[in-house]
């Protein structure tokens, strides 16, 4: 990699090879020539007198791009579908004529950023099975640890580590049946002609207007798509751009979420990322074991969620059948968002396949808070031995408040169930006591809910997609 120029992080740091090459100018351009031996194929089975020498001349060539003879002819002609044409017809000299026959620019252009952005949904979809696949089996781990819950970040009602993990994989269903369903309507734009009428096509046809839908077909089915746009002017939706990354956003979001938990987590010490043996934690505290992994989850997928906005403006400002104001920011907005949120899910993958729970830390936080959240239950149990309610009750509230402020003013251990044993009005023990503050019988019915959770709505994706799991992946720097 060149020292002097410029290079995106999220080519040289972060992103998987797989989704850098989805994106890269090989990809595209390989999928070019695809599309037009598709285009040739189709015309010729139409009718149009293209001959099987001709396709085979093309088919020989489809992979052997000669970048250098396009490059040279780009600099002359500054176009470069036409530099390609140009390149491909040199290597194919039988075929010349026919290349690119009756289409514009946009055929290639448009309907290969349909490929390459359903390709990059299936590669982030597999490593969303993995992600979920990995999450899951934390969650049914830890379904009946019980753990201090918060609400505010405040202590509130205990729940389990597992039930809290399947908040976070709650959060990635919803985004995964998101992309299940963008991907169902992804459709290639077809052979539209310059401003989607398919005019070019007429003309070759003769004035068959079934031959241009078939020709429309055709392609579609060649390049593995169940259809194409019924109307379009030159260019598809930018609509459809804007609905990706939207996916994308979700994506990032959720991960965002779940990379704040952990950090607030990995302070209380209850809950860790990995850190690896030789890893820094900081330049100048050498004890830190700070949370890089979660963090960089967090500024890509602000990236990510921002980036967002550049199609969803794009897809507001076009001007009627085709203006080019997209097209830089198309090159720029759409592969990176696909690169960082490929990233995003290898972070999160990383991290939480090798989560390190610290049970006592969690045990004595969950016991610190406890004797307040029993206090409904103790004072039951002491009406039960024939105490006054309403008298117990205000009782409990001014012992709380003399624990809890010798909690926060003194920092010493919650005293409460040693106040309450102390005062004869209840009736009870400090043993008996501590039987009602059993930490399971506060988690209420979040081991089952997990339970239920994975076997009604995780499980069947992860079947349905058990051949996409197993997927490694290495965090580079």
């Amino acid at each position: 990699m060149a020292k002097d120029v410029y290079e995106s992080p999220l080519n040289s740091r972060y992103a998987s090879r797989e989704m850098k090459y989805i994106f890269s100018p090989d990809c595209k351009f390989r999928t070019w020539r695809r599309l037009w031996i598709a285009l040739a194929e189709s015309e010729q089975e139409l009718g149009l007198p293209i001959t099987d020498e001709q396709i085979a001349e093309l088919k020989a060539h489809a992979d052997d791009i000669n970048y250098a003879d396009a490059e040279a002819r780009e600099r002359l002609v500054r176009h470069d579908v036409m530099s390609h044409v140009y390149a491909y017809g040199l290597q194919c000299p039988k075929a010349k004529g026919i290349i690119h026959w009756g289409a514009t620019s946009c055929y290639v252009g448009d309907n290969t950023d349909v490929i390459l952005m359903t390709e990059g949904l299936k590669l982030l979809r597999k490593k969303m099975v993995n992600l979920i696949d990995a999450l899951a089996k934390f969650a049914d781990a830890y379904k009946a640890m019980p753990c201090l819950a918060f609400t505010h970040f405040q202590p509130a009602q205990p729940t389990t580590v597992g039930k809290r993990a399947s908040l976070w994989l709650m959060d990635l269903l919803m985004d995964f049946s998101a992309l299940e369903f963008q991907l169902s309507q992804m459709r290639l734009l077809g052979s539209k002609g310059t401003t989607g009428t398919q005019a070019s096509f007429m003309e070759l046809f003769e004035g068959d207007g079934e031959k241009c839908v078939a020709l429309d077909k055709k392609i579609a089915e060649k390049m593995g798509f169940s259809g194409v746009f019924p109307v379009s002017g030159q260019t598809y939706p930018r609509k459809l751009d804007s609905q990706v990354l939207y996916v994308l956003s979700g994506i990032a979001q959720s991960a965002h979420k779940f990379s704040n938990d952990l950090r607030l987590l990995q302070h209380l010490k209850e809950i860790e990322e990995p850190f690896e043996e030789n890893q820094i934690g900081s330049s100048a505290m050498a004890y830190k074991r700070n949370p890089m992994r979660s963090e960089r989850i967090a500024s890509l997928a602000r990236y990510v969620i921002a980036d967002a906005t550049n199609p969803a403006v794009t897809a507001a400002t076009q001007w009627f059948e085709r203006t080019l104001d997209d097209s830089a920011n198309k090159r720029i907005s759409v592969p990176e968002a696909f690169l960082a949120t490929d990233a995003i899910l290898e972070l999160y993958i990383n991290i939480v396949s090798g989560l390190v729970v610290y049970p006592k830390m969690i045990e004595n936080r969950l016991w610190a808070e406890l004797p307040f959240m029993a206090t409904e239950n103790i004072l039951m149990e002491a009406v039960k031995k024939g105490g006054d309610r309403q008298e117990l009750h205000e009782r409990i509230r001014r012992h709380s408040m003399a624990a809890g402020a010798v909690v926060k003013t003194e920092g010493k251990p919650n005293d409460l169930l040693e106040r309450i044993a102390a005062d004869d009005a209840f009736g009870l023990t400090l043993e008996e006591l501590r039987a009602q503050l059993r930490p399971e019988n506060f988690v209420g019915r979040a081991p089952e809910q997990v339970e239920q959770f994975l076997k009604n709505d995780v499980r069947p994706i992860l079947e349905r997609y058990r051949d996409e799991l197993g997927l490694t992946v290495e965090i580079k720097v």
